[in-house]
């Protein structure tokens, strides 16, 4: 109560807040203007029938159960930024401007970003309303539009993905959070009234006990979630005393923190762009003319709706993208070379290929451990629903973790703006 007063009293991080409020608000407007000539009692069907799609709208905000402008959120710009970050890592010219060319470098690489958004958008946008309509699969959803409403669907959905992620950049410009993961983050939260909602109105009172036994182990998720998500291992390192001129520097002892879950949601979202794509194309050949055609997509579609299959594919691609992106985004050997210029050293290893073979094999064994739980955390919907034998009470953890992220390093930044205000007193 103290901090949040403390917050109220501060009037430029007070607007701040209520900005990134409004903006927000915003953005759930757009999830609530529907394309026209929407089945909505096919359409509540679908997606309970697709559990890939239900993950797929986590990152759209609830836009795609409502096919709207905004039916595909933020997916097109995060695909995006995930293809512009695996070329940086390939290309030399990229890797070079991302490194060495600070702010400016940054900001192109940014810029690369939208522009690459546009295409993807458009193609994402064609596809979904494809699967959708009578003519791509069968839903039923969309009816058979028009060459001027496909032109005009396209480009209302391209602009839907372009304003959200306009809003996101202007939300992180505020440092209240990073916009788009805000922007996901109020699009969960925006389901839990309608939740709520549905709870509420088929209550029981012999349903109680199994309502506390719900509240008790989402709490312990929740808990474990926090958990993880904060977890690092501390490697010790010494810097050596050096004198420079008439001063005397270094002789101190810190540590390098080493993330159990470094990738954080990335993983999740590579496990399901994956998953998604087979049954998305599956789905175009189910009413082919040819019948082997027609054949293999409709037993391609079968596999991939068997909750089974899905759970166990689910569960070993999160893990492998746990360790593919934990080896992108840190770099022992870099680390180790870093760590040795500026005259450090781990206690009892030598400096140099020593302390990375070390700083690999750390890595290595709490990666696994974050990998497993990322896993864990991602199937628990379907764990959740085995144990049980229900489908009404299910605790959704890919949502879960992003909820607790983005609340974490949100809660995170305006401490730190907090203390910022503490130094200007003094």
């Amino acid at each position: 109560m103290k901090k949040l007063i403390q917050i109220f009293k501060l009037k430029d991080l007070r607007m701040k807040i209520i900005a990134v409020a409004l903006l927000l608000a915003a953005s759930r407007v757009f999830a609530h203007i529907p394309i026209p000539g929407i089945d909505t009692a096919q359409l509540k069907e679908f997606f309970q029938q697709n559990q890939l799609f239900g993950l797929l709208d986590i990152f759209a905000g609830g836009g795609l159960t409502n096919v709207s402008i905004a039916m595909l959120g933020l997916a097109p710009y995060i695909t995006a930024s995930i293809i512009i970050q695996l070329l940086t890592i390939l290309i030399p010219k990229l890797q070079e401007l991302s490194k060495e060319g600070g702010e400016a470098g940054r900001a192109k690489i940014n810029q690369y970003t939208r522009f690459l958004t546009i295409p993807l958008a458009v193609l994402q946008a064609f596809g979904t309303i494809m699967l959708f309509s009578r003519g791509g699969g069968g839903a039923g959803i969309i009816g058979v539009l028009t060459p001027f409403e496909w032109l005009l669907t396209l480009l209302s959905v391209t602009a839907g993905t372009m304003i959200l992620m306009w809003l996101g950049e202007m939300i992180t410009e505020y440092n209240i959070g990073n916009g788009i993961s805000l922007l996901i983050f109020a699009g969960i939260v925006a389901q839990l009234p309608q939740f709520l909602s549905s709870a509420s109105l088929s209550f029981d009172s012999t349903q109680a006990p199994t309502l506390i036994g719900f509240g008790v182990i989402a709490l312990l998720v929740i808990a474990g979630v926090v958990m993880i998500t904060e977890a690092t291992r501390n490697i010790p390192v010494s810097y050596a005393k050096r004198i420079r001129g008439n001063k005397l520097y270094g002789g101190v002892s810190t540590h390098l923190p080493l993330r159990v879950n470094t990738a954080g949601v990335i993983p999740i979202i590579f496990a399901i762009s994956v998953l998604l794509f087979p049954g998305i194309v599956a789905n175009f050949f189910v009413q082919a003319n040819n019948a082997m055609i027609s054949g293999i997509a409709q037993k391609v579609v079968e596999i991939f709706n068997n909750q089974t299959f899905y759970g166990a594919a689910y569960f070993l691609l999160v893990v492998l993208f746990t360790f593919f992106y934990t080896a992108v985004v840190f770099n022992p050997d870099e680390v180790s070379e870093n760590i040795q210029r500026q005259g450090g050293f781990v206690p009892g290893l030598r400096p140099g290929s020593q302390t990375a073979d070390f700083l690999t094999k750390v890595l290595n064994r709490i990666t696994l451990a974050g990998a497993v739980f990322l896993g864990l955390i991602a199937v628990l919907p379907f764990l959740f629903q085995a144990f049980t034998g229900s489908g009404n009470l299910v605790i959704g953890g890919t949502s879960l973790l992003i909820v607790v992220a983005v609340v974490i390093e949100t809660v995170k930044q305006i401490e730190s703006q907090l203390v910022a205000h503490d130094y200007e007193g003094f």
